[in-house]
């Protein structure tokens, strides 16, 4: 396994009231007995198609043919889609130095088109950049699994008549990329009719996966591709995790069954309902935003759930931690660190003696993230909070698919510890019924 789990902050053992006991913690893994034991079956059957998704390999071929006809003498990549349609992709195009100043993410990176993600709609911010953009070196990648999310709607449309101002017209098929459903019966799917009306290439989103568990799927493949990365390894760090759940003899030998576990066994127990994701690499900022939607939308039901938080190490130590060590005693907090030790530029000697920071000289930039990685969780420890740590030797592709899988298999579990169906969100379409109401829809 390219990742390593520590659950020993959250138990009472070694944090007082507000840990879990042992006790409580075997009998909420007990619980999931039957629901990893239905998981290896719909992996038997094909039933949830994302624990096969590691396995497959005709759509990497399919999705690098798409995007290098799209990309061809192109200077921008503007990706287009919202919520899980973008989140994963931007998750992992962060892996290639995407969103990240100063980062071009590899040597090859300067010889492609830069990555664009639009994933809120603003109508100022949309205006401008189509206003700014050089059209005939842009090319806009659209993706929503239903076809119908209408501000993705918004975007295609307006990047489409842009074009067409620009008296760019016959160019549209070559300069757009459609990502939805095929064609299913009666249902209606907007973005790929308009694709078909207008002669634009579609590559087909899996009907049985959700947006926020599509990461793994093409829609996180194609920003893979656009910078550079490796998905072969992405998927075989996801498939360690489905062959670990595979061969798990009860739930305590497979690491997402113990976090859903501990996260769920806090909040009932202790009263822990807020969760906090934060990783110390910049790589890993968008995966935080990631898991925000992937734990709040899929078990925030019936009044179920617990509050997901995005941050970020070092520099949420200072605009966070003193709220998670000694504020109110709600909140669990997992970190994710990488074996950074020795890494980025050296201190300066004199210069350290100048500033009077004499301990850092000679030191790298990884040598104090390093150590903050180690402190924060024993302060927090000591502070008798909780605080789970999972360990990466190296942030590459192979342990980012692994740290995706196995946070989607966490959320399934601690789903099916709270009752709820991880898949659907009914909120959500409730709130576009009404939207749409208030546009005369």
């Amino acid at each position: 396994m390219p990742l390593s789990q520590s659950v020993e902050g959250c138990l009472e053992a070694n944090i007082g009231k507000a840990g879990l006991s042992q006790a409580a913690l075997d009998r909420t893994l007990a619980r999931l007995q039957p629901r990893i034991e239905s998981l290896r079956d719909d992996h038997a059957s094909g039933a949830l198609p994302l624990l096969r998704v590691p396995e497959w390999r005709d759509d990497i071929d399919a999705a690098r043919s798409a995007l290098a006809a799209l990309t061809k003498e192109a200077r921008t990549l503007v990706f287009f889609g919202t919520g899980g349609s973008s989140l994963g992709g931007q998750t992992l195009a962060q892996l290639g130095g995407w969103g990240i100043p100063g980062d071009d993410g590899n040597g090859g990176q300067r010889d492609r088109p830069r990555t664009r993600f639009y994933d809120n709609l603003d109508p100022r911010t949309l205006e401008r950049a189509l206003a700014n953009l050089d059209l005939a070196a842009t090319r806009f990648v659209v993706t929503s699994k239903s076809g119908n999310t209408p501000e993705t709607l918004v975007q295609a449309i307006a990047a489409i008549e842009a074009v067409r101002a620009a008296g760019l017209g016959p160019r549209i098929p070559e300069l757009f990329l459609g990502l939805t459903e095929p064609r299913s019966g009666a249902a209606t799917n907007g973005l790929r009719d308009l694709c078909e009306a207008l002669s634009i290439p579609t590559l087909p989103h899996e009907p049985k996966i959700g947006g926020r568990f599509a990461g793994l799927t093409n829609v996180g493949l194609l920003p893979a591709l656009a910078r550079g990365l490796d998905v072969e390894a992405l998927r075989d760090g996801a498939r360690s995790v489905v062959k670990a759940l595979l061969e798990a003899r009860a739930p305590q030998d497979f690491a997402p069954a113990v976090g859903a576990a501990i996260a769920i066994g806090l909040a009932k127990e202790r009263g822990i309902k807020v969760s906090v994701m934060l990783p110390y690499s910049d790589r890993l900022a968008r995966f935080s935003a990631w898991y925000v939607q992937l734990w709040g939308e899929s078990l925030g039901k019936n009044g179920e759930g617990t509050t997901p938080v995005a941050a970020l190490g070092p520099v949420d130590q200072h605009s966070q931690l003193q709220l998670y060590l000694d504020g109110a005693p709600q909140h669990f907090i997992t970190v994710v660190r990488e074996n950074c030790a020795g890494s980025g530029p050296r201190v300066a000697a004199d210069l350290a003696k100048v500033a009077h920071a004499e301990y850092l000289a000679g030191r790298a930039a990884g040598d104090l993230v390093a150590a903050q990685q180690k402190a924060i969780p024993e302060a927090l420890l000591a502070a008798g909070r909780p605080v789970r740590t999972i360990d990466l030797e190296r942030l590459d592709e192979r342990s980012l698919g692994a740290l995706l899988m196995h946070f989607m298999l966490e959320t399934i579990l601690a789903g099916h510890l709270l009752g709820v169906d991880p898949f659907d969100q009914p909120a959500v379409e409730s709130g576009k019924i009404i939207t749409r109401r208030y546009l005369g829809a």
